[in-house]
Parts: structure tokens; sequence; C-alpha cells
């Protein structure tokens, strides 16, 4: 049995019964996106309440831990605490039948061996409640999109953009004489 397994012996066929887990596991590995996640080994708090049902058991409660990753517009580090709400059902095994002929997508199978594993779900809600796009505050400028500038240290930099039409002119123009020193020699 893993830190993110829970047997719900006890559990079964006694409706209205719970039991409260709240332990610091290690996070397992993945959770995250491109730019931002857990770090796999930091602590993952989780404070949960199982409770047997006749479907099987319920599973409430939060679970915590510290996201890292960085900026998606300036790549600078980004930490902060996240949570999210745990509410799961988990229905058992004679249950299984009925569960597959309702399809529902929320409801997990429970073991033959009577043991819930928390990481699929704790997967599936700490990984969709990550930003898509992080950034380390709402007004971040980024970086320059020509020289990789750092934006916030100056934000008045810019680069000269010419249109492109009139691009070939511009080395034309860099073969001909300067109109202002060719007047000055014949003086």
């Amino acid at each position: 049995m893993t830190a993110l397994t829970v047997d719900v012996q006890e559990l079964r066929g006694r409706p209205g019964t719970q039991d409260e887990l709240s332990r610091t596991v290690p996070a397992p590995k993945d959770l995250a996106t491109v730019l931002i996640g857990i770090p796999q080994g930091s602590d993952l708090q989780l404070d949960l309440r199982l409770e047997s049902v006749h479907e099987g058991v319920l599973m409430t409660g939060t679970a915590s831990a510290e996201v890292s990753g960085q900026c998606g517009r300036c790549l600078d580090e980004i930490r902060y605490p996240l949570t999210v709400d745990v509410m799961q059902l988990f229905s058992w095994p004679q249950k299984a039948q009925a569960a597959a002929d309702a399809e529902d997508e929320d409801t997990r199978l429970i073991p033959h061996d009577l043991t819930i594993d928390l990481e699929p779900v704790l997967r599936d809600l700490m990984v969709s409640a990550l930003p898509f796009q992080p950034v380390c505050r709402e007004d971040c400028p980024g970086l320059c999109s020509e020289c990789g500038f750092r934006m916030e240290d100056d934000p008045e930099h810019f680069h000269e953009q010419l249109d492109p039409r009139w691009a070939a002119l511009k080395d034309v123009a860099a073969g001909m004489p300067d109109p202002d020193s060719s007047s000055e020699s014949s003086t």
C-alpha cells in the first residue's frame, strides 16, 4: 500500500460510517503542465472524509500543495499555494454493472482488494486547477519579441519597425552618397 492508497474495508456495508483522513504525502510525478506544477516529492496535504454510502464510498475534502513554475510572459519564477476541493464517489465492486450501465463518468470503482488509489483523482483535480498561461502578475509586460529584453526593466524599450515593402529602398539609400556631405565639398 502506498501513501496515496486508502483501505476502505471498515466502511463496506456500513452506510453512514465515516473515516477522517488527514496526512501529508509526497506529491507524485507529473502533477504539472508545461510551465507550472507541483514538484514531485513536495508536500501534498490531504484533509479528506470518507463516508460509506449505499453506492460505495463518498470522498470529500481538500488537497493542498505549493505550486511552482515560470511566468508565461517574462519567465520569472512563480510560487503560490493551491487548494482544491475534492468530491468523488467510488462504487463498490458489486455495483460495477450498475455503474457501467449508467455510464457515469464521475464514478470510479473500488477494486476487489477494497483499497482506493487517490492519485488519479488528485491528478485530475490539481492539474486542471493549474493556469493554462501562468503569469507572475496580471499586468506583467513580458519580454521583447525582437530581442528578449525584459520589458519591466525599461517600459520605453522598442525596435524601429520598417515596413517590409520599403526595406529594399533602405538598401538603395545606403549606397547613395550623403547629400549633405556632397554640398559641403563643392564649396
